[in-house]
C-alpha cells in the first residue's frame, strides 16, 4: 500500500501537489554584480513549501553547467543565465507568464 499525500488526498506517486505549487509562484530573475565584476543570476520568489529546491538548484547547475547555491531561499548560479534560467524553469514545470526577468544591474 502506497503512502497518502495528506495535502491533496492521492497516493504519492500520482500527487500534484508540487505541479499545483509551480503554477502558483511569482519567479524573478535578476543579475547581481559582485565582487571584482563578477556576475551572479539570483531567482527569487520560488516558495520551498511544495517544491523541493535542492533538486531544483542541482538541475539547474548540471543544465547549464554552472555554479550555484540555496541561500534564503534564493537560488544563486554563478554567471549570466536570464535567458537560459527562464527556459529551462518552463521546462521543469513553471508558467512562463509567472517568470518575470529584471533587466537592471
Amino acid at each position: 500500500m502506497s503512502e497518502i499525500c495528506p495535502k491533496c488526498g492521492l497516493p504519492q506517486e500520482i500527487c500534484v501537489c508540487e505541479t499545483i505549487a509551480k503554477e502558483e509562484q511569482q519567479i524573478t530573475i535578476r543579475i547581481v554584480k559582485r565582487k571584482f565584476g563578477k556576475l551572479l543570476t539570483v531567482v527569487e520568489g520560488i516558495s520551498d513549501k511544495n517544491i523541493n529546491m535542492k533538486d531544483l538548484v542541482k538541475k539547474l547547475k548540471s543544465k547549464l553547467a554552472c555554479g550555484g547555491t540555496l541561500k534564503e531561499g534564493n537560488i544563486e548560479l554563478q554567471g549570466k543565465h536570464i535567458d537560459k534560467v527562464k527556459r529551462n524553469l518552463v521546462e521543469f514545470g513553471f508558467p512562463a507568464n509567472a517568470i518575470k526577468i529584471v533587466d537592471k544591474w
